[in-house]
């Protein structure tokens, strides 16, 4: 990343091309601005220009580093959560100062937003704080710490999921904290080693500001008084949380080894909306897009398809009411680019397309030392989906992405998100039913769909609590394609969840994967199996059913 000279006057071009027009937002030490980016054609388009302070002796050498370090930092996270991050595309240094520029977000900071409103309802705090805590888990689970959360650092959209800008900045100096440090944990106050549990400090903070209208430690005269008052001040007591309290007051814990946890965190909050679902209308809607594009490239997307899957069981009336109250636009999705859309006569490489039966038996999954279904899935051809052959009330859904299944009466979309190399995810559901199907295609995975499951998924689902695979993971066929089953458990919010999950390969890296996640305790109900059988039977990776 070349570091450009700049004056940081308003009226001349940073770097001599990023004109200065109104402040969004300021916080200590940092200040972003509307802006425009000036074409040598004299054409212009609209970024985000935000000035940030550096520590006192940086020198150039060290800004510039703190520069790439931003950049790329920030390339790695809009890559892994799509839609969810400002990438900053430049970053330029002068007297002392960093500048980043980022595309223009159609949103308005939070700060801002609370200069406006006022402080929010429980209920509408809790809902930025679930979106807030998809994009920390994502990068927690790649081991990055953000350590610059703020207020200011949040973009809230009218439309579409809340967007978060600093990445980066955390280690990018030798300051605990560049900027907003009324909002720094006590152990960075101290200059100590952070980790996640600073972002869930972070976290606290922010929802503390959101309902009180004020942070809960003020800013003071010179950022170390701010910073000695958050190590050693004891927490303002909340006066508006309400059901909110005992998860501020979790999260606002001075030991960082006795704040809750991301997972206590996530049901704290999901009650809290639970408890209000009309606040839950009006506030940006929950598409869970960063927890889900995270896994969908590597093969069949890895650690979280199954978390995911899972936390769709957990948040579902969350999900539900968002979705019911307004669906996404098909185009609305977190991460954009082009659509795969695998055609359902396209051969693997080396194979004739006229070798491949569509009618092949799908075998259908049973549960260790349940009884076999009566009719043998050998003896049950796929045929194709069409309306006389569908069970009471299903009907043939035709994804834009190129892929067709029969759904249960009233099952919608109620999430879609992309990753790299043309991958995404759409997982489906209705309004008050915790069943999920999740259908996930990728361009990444291995030539051995058993070895995908034991080797490239099963190692992360390990992490996931209680998990436990149930028998072996079979080799099968599916439509022709090698393929492969593995079936599991884990506790989600105190009950056991199971998930099916059957993999196969196109050729060419091309992959499909589809997950039937249900409560364990109604695995076997009529309705569930009915569910699975059709779902497997009617699936199509093509455009055409």
């Amino acid at each position: 990343m070349a570091m450009v000279k700049t004056h940081v006057s308003t009226h001349e071009l940073v770097a001599g091309r990023y004109r200065l027009l109104d402040v969004v937002h300021r916080e200590t030490n940092r200040v972003g601005w509307y802006g425009e980016y000036v074409e040598d054609t004299g054409a212009s388009r609209p970024c985000l220009v935000t000035r940030i302070g550096l520590p006192a002796g940086q020198g150039e050498e060290k800004a510039r580093q703190a520069a790439d370090r931003v950049v790329r930092m920030s390339e790695t996270m809009a890559r892994l959560c799509p839609g969810r991050i400002a990438a900053v595309v430049d970053a330029v240094e002068e007297a002392g100062s960093l500048w980043t520029v980022t595309e223009w977000i159609d949103g308005l900071p939070l700060s801002q937003l609370l200069e406006q409103k006022g402080a929010f309802s429980p209920a509408k705090a809790a809902a930025i704080g679930l979106e807030l805590l998809d994009v920390l888990e994502v990068a927690h689970g790649e081991g990055i710490t953000h350590g610059e959360l703020s207020p200011g650092q949040v973009f809230v959209r009218a439309r579409g999921p809340l967007v978060l800008t600093g990445f980066g900045l955390a280690g990018a100096t030798l300051a605990p904290r560049v900027a907003a440090p009324a909002y720094a944990s006590p152990e960075q106050a101290r200059d100590d080693r952070i980790g996640p549990a600073a972002d869930l400090w972070a976290l606290g903070a922010i929802l503390y500001t959101m309902v009180e209208g004020r942070p809960p430690y003020r800013d003071r005269d010179r950022p170390e008084s701010t910073l000695k008052g958050v190590d050693r001040l004891p927490l303002r007591t909340p006066l508006r949380a309400g059901s909110l309290t005992q998860t501020v007051q979790g999260l606002l814990r001075k030991d960082s080894r006795e704040r809750l946890t991301r997972t206590v965190v996530r049901q704290s909050l999901t009650r809290v909306l639970d408890e209000d679902p009309h606040a839950v209308m009006q506030a940006p809607r929950l598409k869970r897009a960063c927890v889900a594009a995270r896994y969908v490239g590597p093969q069949w997307s890895g650690r979280a398809m199954a978390a995911g899957t899972a936390l769709a069981v957990v948040t579902v009336a969350v999900a539900a009411l968002a979705v019911t109250h307004q669906l996404p636009d098909t185009d609305d999705t977190a991460g954009g680019g082009a659509q795969a859309r695998p055609s359902a006569s396209a051969a693997a490489p080396g194979e004739d397309a006229g070798e491949r039966d569509p009618a092949t038996p799908t075998p259908t999954p049973t549960a260790p030392g349940s009884p076999s279904p009566s009719t043998s899935p050998e003896s049950s051809p796929s045929a194709p989906a069409t309306a006389d052959a569908l069970p009471e009330g299903y009907r043939v859904y035709r994804a834009p992405e190129g892929f067709s299944v029969a759904l249960p009466k009233g099952w919608k979309p109620l999430e879609t998100t992309r990753g790299a190399d043309r991958a995404y995810r759409v997982t489906f559901g209705a309004t008050g039913d915790p069943r999920t199907l999740a259908v996930t295609y990728s361009e990444s995975a291995g030539p051995d769909p058993v070895a995908v499951w034991r080797e490239d998924v099963e190692p992360n689902l390990k992490k996931d609590d209680g998990f436990r695979r149930l028998g072996d993971i079979e080799a099968t066929t599916y439509q022709g394609y090698k393929a492969a089953d593995m079936e599991w458990l884990v506790d989600v919010d105190g009950a056991q969840v199971r998930t099916f999950g059957r993999g196969f390969l196109l050729g060419g890296q091309r992959s499909f994967s589809l997950r039937w996640t249900t409560p364990a305790a109604d695995w076997d109900k009529s309705a569930s199996r009915e569910a699975l059988d059709t779902f497997l039977r009617t699936f199509r990776p093509g455009s055409a059913a």
